[in-house]
């Protein structure tokens, strides 16, 4: 009898152990730096009756702007922008559509990021299968933070830090909108 139980508790013990050892994204990398600041943004967005949003970045020489759908996304772009004296004038006359749809599509490409927060609730590196997934471009690439690394041809590694770039980007972006919101 001792020894069944010794037996039970060591494949209990083991299969514990095996389950804890398999390659899985941690519920720590789940955390987001962008999730307080893209609700801060969506509060402060709809508290002033808008859906856009454009601002000068932090980085030297870069716009970044928003485009709120309530209750569905935040659709953010950050790009340098191919005749900034237009877009400082677009600013100041707090043109925001228009300076979301000119950084869209008149922005220097190779500099252009473009994010799709599908929640308007920040980057999340994974979603539940039913659940919309966000997702990041730069540089010509982009990459769903669907939690799937392996079907977009990437390590678990490479997905963990493409995640941990994307969402600290992604927070600076958030920070130069609101700051520009709450100087309105």
């Amino acid at each position: 009898m001792r020894t069944r139980t010794r037996r039970a508790n060591i494949i209990g013990l083991a299969a514990t152990l095996a389950v804890a050892l398999l390659p899985t994204i941690s519920p720590a990398q789940d955390a987001s730096k962008s999730d307080p600041l893209a609700v801060e943004l969506v509060k402060l967005l709809e508290e002033g009756g808008l859906q856009y949003i454009a601002a000068k970045a932090p980085e030297p020489e870069y716009y970044v702007a928003a485009l709120h759908i309530p209750g569905v996304q935040l659709l953010v772009v950050k790009a340098k922008y191919s005749v900034p004296v237009l877009f400082d004038e677009r600013l100041n006359k707090k043109e925001y559509q228009d300076a979301y749809i000119d950084l869209n599509s008149a922005s220097l490409p190779e500099t252009k990021i473009f994010v799709e927060d599908l929640r308007a609730d920040g980057l999340h590196v994974r979603r539940d299968s039913d659940e919309p997934f966000d997702i990041y471009e730069a540089s010509g690439r982009r990459t769903m933070f669907d939690g799937d690394f392996k079907k977009q041809k990437l390590s678990e590694e490479e997905y963990t830090r493409l995640f941990a770039t994307a969402d600290e980007q992604y927070a600076k972006m958030l920070g130069a909108l609101i700051a520009q919101l709450k100087k309105r």
